[in-house]
């Protein structure tokens, strides 16, 4: 069948054009193909293949589009990239490829069309429309990837166990693929990942945390974190995760499983909030519960100080990984720490508990209601609409006590160098405790945030203190 609607854009007519001079055939093939029968809208990134140099191709390209784009070229693996107008075009010479077994980086050869849809990671990825100008827009589907996309289904164009072998990133790429789209994954490449999961171990940590964090922006991040588990890739990569698995009992007492647990309060939270690093914290919110869990008969299964371990956690798990210790895991790890602080507060909602919380979440304390409201997984109705109503409560005390005391990213009312000033004070021990002091008395509720009241408190404090006011 013929689908030139697909080929609209005024630059699929302009590459048909220049490899028909140079007298090269070129396809449209992969992610922009597939999306485009998904009706997943207009992809910004095409993979154009040429059966020739397709770095000759995107420079031919190139000097015949407006404005000439740069070209950007890669001789080792012998592709290219231009920009034009809001799109981006990777071209590649047709290829197939032979794998060593210590490594995903294979040795290229030029190859036919066939031979680079043979090299494809699924079905679904090796469909190709024609640019040539006798046939363009036809569809070369040699593995009946258009039939799977109807079913739903990732497949591999070859034997599942040697495609995984022999690019291990593929078996995260499937995973991705089936929580992205929502598609299932053949039993046969279930199977194949699943003998192959030790391969992962060549795949760098950037490269796998990059399909993380595609898994975790998915609707359902679930999806793909069952199929990591299930796979055996999890214990592999986040044993952290795999470790809250099972549900043990003592004396008739249990605890929930909060392997199955963390992975609804993700799905939960991907309702609410597009931030990935908040989907991390949520995530990763009970790490802290497998090293900390105990079990006594007066009070049966307990998980002590779990948020303050989790946080410890978050550091070694983002260092392991070779993820950003910047800001964003320390965001994660504040998550983390503070995930349990308003369902306690919930129980009771005072205005001291509420400045406490605010004034230690400062910016982040939406995102922290956030995570708390999707940490409420129970079944049962009744616990849900109170556990939410109580949450509520918080929301409304959190409002109220901000406008009123202004806590948030709290600044002393009096400063170290007033302190200084008043006491003819260099920097000492003594400075630090008035101000700790009137932190707290703002915090407690016994003065409001205002200069004055926290400048008697000062005097009050230094008198007390031993200090003499300077003349």
């Amino acid at each position: 069948m013929n689908y030139k609607q697909a080929l609209q854009h005024s630059v699929f007519k302009t590459i048909s054009e220049v490899a028909t001079a140079l007298n090269m055939d070129a396809y449209v093939i992969g992610g922009y193909v597939r999306d485009y029968f998904l009706e997943r809208g207009t992809a910004k990134d095409i993979d154009i293949v040429a059966i020739g140099s397709g770095i000759d191709l995107a420079t031919a390209v190139a000097n015949a589009l407006p404005n000439k784009p740069k070209v950007q070229v890669f001789k080792t693996y012998g592709t290219a990239m231009l920009r034009f107008q809001d799109i981006e075009l990777e071209f590649v010479g047709a290829r197939k490829e032979s794998y060593s077994e210590d490594s995903r980086n294979p040795y290229v050869e030029s190859g036919t069309l066939e031979d680079d849809q043979n090299r494809r990671d699924f079905t679904i990825n090796a469909l190709a429309l024609s640019l040539k100008k006798d046939t363009f827009g036809e569809l070369l589907d040699p593995f009946n990837g258009m039939a799977d996309l109807d079913k739903g289904l990732i497949r591999t164009p070859l034997d599942p166990v040697i495609t995984y072998s022999d690019d291990p990133l593929r078996m995260l790429r499937a995973i991705r693929f089936a929580t992205q789209l929502n598609f299932k994954i053949e039993k046969a490449s279930l199977d194949a990942i699943t003998k192959n999961k030790s391969r992962i171990k060549i795949i760098t940590n950037e490269r796998i945390v990059t399909e993380l964090n595609k898994i975790l922006a998915s609707d359902v991040p679930s999806i793909g974190f069952l199929h990591l588990e299930k796979t055996g890739l999890l214990d592999y990569i986040i044993p952290e995760l795999t470790a809250l698995k099972g549900i043990d009992e003592k004396e008739g007492q249990r605890h929930k499983d909060n392997f199955y647990h963390t992975l609804e309060v993700v799905d939960n939270i991907s309702k609410n909030t597009d931030n990935v690093w908040l989907r991390w914290a949520a995530l990763l919110h009970d790490i802290g519960k497998a090293p900390t869990k105990r079990f006594s008969k007066k009070v049966g299964w307990t998980f002590h100080n779990h948020e303050f371990v989790g946080a410890q956690m978050v550091y070694k798990l983002f260092k392991r990984l070779k993820m950003p210790l910047n800001d964003k895991m320390k965001f994660v790890q504040k998550m983390v720490y503070m995930s349990s602080r308003p369902i306690v507060l919930a129980t009771e909602v005072t205005d001291s508990a509420v400045r406490r919380l605010v004034f230690d979440a400062g910016d982040y304390v939406e995102d922290l209601m956030t995570l708390c409201e999707a940490d409420i997984t129970t079944k049962n109705p009744r616990k849900f609409k109170k556990y939410h109503n109580n949450f509520k409560k918080v929301r409304d005390k959190i409002v109220e006590v901000e406008e009123r005391d202004k806590v948030r990213n709290f600044q002393p009312p009096v400063s170290g160098e007033i302190i200084m000033k008043t006491f003819d004070l260099k920097p000492s021990k003594e400075i630090g405790i008035i101000k700790e002091k009137i932190k707290e008395a703002i915090l407690e509720g016994d003065i409001p945030n205002e200069y004055e009241a926290a400048y008697d408190l000062m005097l009050k404090e230094g008198k007390q203190l031993g200090l003499t006011i300077s003349d």
